[in-house]
């Protein structure tokens, strides 16, 4: 079972549809016992990231989101989500994150284009199992605000956006995609698949 986190801001119904049609069981849900018993988990976000972080704290998820990822199941965060896994971000004044991997929230700067949108190429930075079967490709872009890890190895994807912008982030059990898998085509949901493939979560079709 994929537990989808629900606290009120993502794209939770077409983030289950992505996982079911790559054949897996999918929960939305906002209890922490069936996220602690989940395979594995996936945290969505559209938003702001100090309502988002509100959010999970009102509904008593950030000590669970915590706990799932201390456990060394697969979680991974998704546009927002990705972000929220860091320690802080800029966005409308300075709101602590998740501080699952080091490394702050910012806005772009510069004379482009912000929100970032649209489709982007991928580069990868280094190996990982959710390049498996993979080139790359592009994928699906929408944000304003985008990370910068402290850590270079928690690095696995970049794209090009007048500047290297951070797009898939990794280490050990917890991953991060900046951009929506499941609204990026073929190669978003290869990259998903890959992903739920790490979980122990058995297909069902």
């Amino acid at each position: 079972m994929i537990a989808i986190i629900d606290y009120g801001m993502g794209n939770l119904h077409s983030v289950r549809s992505a996982v079911e049609r790559l054949g897996y069981e999918a929960i939305i849900t906002s209890d922490e016992r069936e996220l602690i018993e989940a395979d594995g988990a996936i945290l969505p976000g559209v938003g702001a990231f100090g309502d988002a972080m509100e959010h999970l704290r009102e509904s008593k998820l950030i000590d669970a989101t915590k706990a799932f990822a201390a456990s060394g199941k697969p979680l991974l965060g998704i546009c927002l989500g990705m972000q929220m896994l860091f320690d802080r971000s800029e966005e409308h004044g300075t709101h602590e994150g998740l501080g699952l991997l080091p490394g702050e929230v910012v806005r772009f700067q510069g004379d482009y284009k912000v929100p970032h949108m649209g489709w982007n190429k991928l580069s990868f930075c280094q190996q990982s199992p959710l390049f498996r079967g993979l080139e790359e490709g592009h994928v699906y872009f929408v944000h304003s605000y985008h990370v910068k890890p402290e850590r270079e190895n928690d690095l696995l994807a970049v794209t090009d956006y007048y500047q290297s912008v951070t797009a898939i982030v990794g280490r050990g059990n917890v991953y991060g995609m900046q951009f929506h898998p499941e609204k990026s085509g073929a190669v978003g949901m290869q990259l998903l698949d890959n992903f739920l493939s790490m979980c122990a979560s058995k297909k069902v079709v």
